[in-house]
């Protein structure tokens, strides 16, 4: 495959579903936390180097050929908040849904079949990045990727914030993205031999609870 492809997974018109999502932003600037572009930029960086690092390592494993079952169990140990686990099902089964009608693969239908509700959302970017030709670093890029523009997003959407402001902010955060992702993949190598402990287990406790809270929202733009 070529890295056009890569490009047609990372862009964010593909249909896997993360546009209803903010990625905990929503929670966040109800709380006061993001309130403007540097806000959002130490928003951000504190969840690319926490939960954005287990989930990029989670896909560049399976991207790997990492035991697809490991490696959910491995997502759900290190994601304490019910809610959570809940929208990465969510966002996997999603996700599954149109790699397989992007890039049919005999993976990818034995993901469908043994995790018929739904596998973690990172786990399912691996395996769809594998169907696809790519890579662990690829799968990896696009997972750290998706872990800050999704919330960038959301945020010009709640604050009305200048979208070049957001733009700025990704562009600011370019540098953690690849040590994020060069941490991940040799991470995910290590996995190969030495099992799921070998993946990062950073949490985020801010992220937790505001997604714990959230989720009892009777309103709200977002569904995380």
């Amino acid at each position: 495959m070529t890295r056009a492809t890569l490009l047609v997974l990372a862009d964010g018109r593909f249909p896997a579903g993360g546009h209803a999502h903010s990625g905990g932003a929503e929670a966040a600037v109800k709380a006061g936390r993001v309130r403007d572009a540097a806000s959002l930029e130490e928003f951000c960086r504190g969840r690319l180097h926490t939960g954005g690092a287990v989930a990029a390592s989670l896909a560049a494993a399976a991207a790997l050929g990492v035991d697809a079952a490991a490696l959910d169990a491995a997502a759900d140990a290190r994601t304490p908040s019910a809610a959570l686990r809940v929208t990465a099902r969510k966002l996997g089964r999603q996700l599954l849904r149109a790699a397989r009608a992007t890039w049919p693969s005999p993976e990818l239908d034995a993901l469908a079949r043994r995790f018929p509700g739904g596998a973690h959302q990172p786990v399912v970017l691996g395996l769809t990045a594998r169907a696809a030709g790519l890579g662990p670093e690829d799968a990896a890029y696009c997972s750290a990727y998706e872990g800050v523009s999704g919330p960038a997003s959301a945020v010009v959407r709640l604050l009305s914030l200048d979208p070049f402001d957001a733009t700025r902010t990704l562009a600011r955060l370019a540098p953690d993205v690849d040590l994020v992702v060069s941490a991940a993949v040799e991470a995910a190598s290590r996995a190969t031999t030495e099992g799921t402990d070998a993946l990062p287990a950073a949490s985020a406790p801010l992220l937790e609870i505001g997604a714990e809270a959230h989720a009892g929202w009777p309103v709200r733009l977002f569904a995380s």
